[in-house]
């Protein structure tokens, strides 16, 4: 009868309450946020830890004055719950123990539902079956029905994919909240969770997802009814292909676990394996590990068993993962070192080239001094000539006011005053030169052949081969200007030319190789 009653209300509900609205939907940023969110709470993790533990501290103390309040050690028990099974199992046997009659029963019912936890499935159900419905008053009903839910949703959920065992149970956890369905007023959100469950479980995806995204937006952020059916939604989100949802709805789930302090994590877990096939090994490395020390610290050893079955999977990506950031670090530590060798040769280059920029400094302030003292000898080269001229014309006045030009005519004529001038001339310019071609005779010598070289008399500094050479490195090539400044004819300029070339070991190259003569 309870049954009919029940397949009544699923189909009257089907067809009426399901709320005519649009399907709630997220983008990359809507996940992105959820996640960052996520990563936040799990900072505080240890802060919502100590907070409810803190909550059932004060409980215990309480009892301790109290010891055989049946009301408060069902409310720690429940406070125990997701968070220390092995505790709630504890004080719920507690109330066993003491409870009698009908008082007994929701220990009995909440012990059920726990114990499939610690893997113990037989015992489960021989603690479910020791309690008969039929006797029951209304009351408890829903706690009956929910239990016996909760009991083969675990233990479906903990048996192989496709095993017989699982299917059963599978049927039993459907058939318990059939019953509970119809049991819960169709005005609560505890209803419309339940029938949306009812429906994702039985393929009415549609009517599943319209139940489910209506206790999603209408429960408080951080409820324990919101966080499941955030996780059933996930489910239906990743059915579909929508990876944005199926990664929000998992992220909106596990905060809500986290911020509760519960322990008994199967969205986190989930989450953490579905990073994974996103490529964030950092989180799901993260997320793996939380799902498994909560599980450690809530005593669920499936949870245990779940959770560190895909560890060894993100340990070797996380360090593939660690390797690669390694394998960075020396490349960036090796470029480091290449640039500073770069550095060191770019500093010693150009350390060189300062030097050599310091000896051309020297070299150009040693031609400059050399440039101040041709230009002082040319002066006074020019000054002596100026006094000559002077003298010669002072000389020239008086032979002719006296009548004297005869002699005077005799002076010019003889060439000793041009010779006079001439061996001035050949003084300063010798000098001058040599200033800036100080090895210029041996350099000369150098190009000769060994028995034709030039040898320089006592006291000469240049002889006229070595001056004419000096002016063609001057750049004065004609030979008639160098027979006008030497006070020689063209001819003789011209014999000295050839004659100087003809005692050369490379006749054809060597006035090119006087020009090239340094002043060095």
């Amino acid at each position: 009868m309870r049954f009919s009653i029940c397949l009544i209300s699923t189909i009257i509900l089907s067809a009426t309450i399901i709320p005519a609205r649009a399907s709630l939907n997220f983008t990359s940023s809507d996940t992105r946020e959820a996640l960052h969110a996520l990563d936040n709470s799990l900072t505080k993790r240890r802060e919502f830890i100590d907070r409810r533990q803190a909550g059932i501290d004060s409980l215990v103390d309480s009892l301790s004055h109290n010891p055989g309040n049946q009301r408060m050690l069902l409310e720690i028990a429940q406070r125990y719950t997701a968070f220390n099974n092995d505790s709630a199992l504890h004080y719920l046997s507690m109330g066993s123990e003491i409870a009698t009659g009908l008082d007994r029963v929701p220990f009995e019912l909440r012990r059920a539902a726990l114990i499939p936890l610690s893997g113990a499935f037989g015992s489960a159900e021989h603690v479910f079956a020791g309690i008969n419905p039929d006797s029951l008053p209304a009351r408890l009903l829903p706690l009956y029905h929910e239990s016996g839910r909760q009991m083969y949703s675990y233990m479906a959920a903990f048996s192989p994919n496709g095993s017989p065992q699982r299917n059963s149970y599978s049927e039993l956890a459907r058939e318990h909240q059939r019953e509970l369905i119809s049991l819960l007023p169709d005005t609560t959100s505890e209803y419309r969770y339940h029938l949306g469950e009812y429906f994702f479980e039985t393929g009415r995806k549609g009517k599943a997802r319209a139940l489910l995204e209506e206790v999603f937006a209408g429960e408080p952020q951080l409820s324990n009814l919101r966080a499941r059916a955030a996780h059933h939604l996930a489910s239906l989100a990743r059915e579909r292909g929508d990876d944005d949802a199926y990664t929000y709805y998992l992220a909106r789930a596990a905060i809500a676990d986290v911020s509760a302090a519960t322990r008994e994590v199967a969205a986190l877990q989930e989450l953490g394996n579905h990073m994974y096939t996103r490529h964030d090994v950092t989180r799901s490395y993260n997320y793996l590990t939380e799902a498994l020390a909560n599980a450690v610290e809530c005593g669920a050893p499936l949870r245990m068993v779940e959770s560190s079955r895909s560890l060894p999977l993100i340990e070797r990506a996380k360090a593939a993962q660690l390797q690669a950031k390694e394998n960075t670090i020396y490349m960036i530590i090796g470029l480091m070192i290449l640039i500073l060798v770069g550095l060191i040769f770019t500093l010693f280059f150009l350390r060189r080239e300062m030097h050599k920029m310091r000896l051309l400094q020297e070299h150009l302030r040693s031609a400059n001094r050399t440039k101040e003292v041709y230009i002082s000898q040319f002066l006074s080269l020019c000054s002596i000539y100026m006094d000559k001229l002077n003298q010669f014309c002072k000389i020239a006045n008086r032979k002719i006011a006296t009548g004297k030009v005869d002699d005077l005519y005799r002076l010019t004529k003889s060439g000793k005053f041009v010779e006079e001038q001439s061996k001035d001339f050949y003084e300063v310019f010798d000098n001058a030169f040599l200033h800036l071609y100080p090895n210029f005779p041996a350099q000369v010598n150098a190009l000769l052949r060994p028995d034709a070289q030039i040898e320089l008399k006592d006291g000469e500094l240049l002889n006229t081969d070595l001056r004419i050479l000096a002016f063609m490195r001057l750049g004065i090539e004609e030979s008639t200007r160098i027979a006008q400044v030497l006070n020689y004819s063209i001819n003789t300029i011209y014999a000295y030319r050839n004659r100087t070339k003809a005692r050369a070991i490379d006749r054809n190259n060597f006035e090119d190789n006087i020009m090239n003569i340094s002043g060095d």
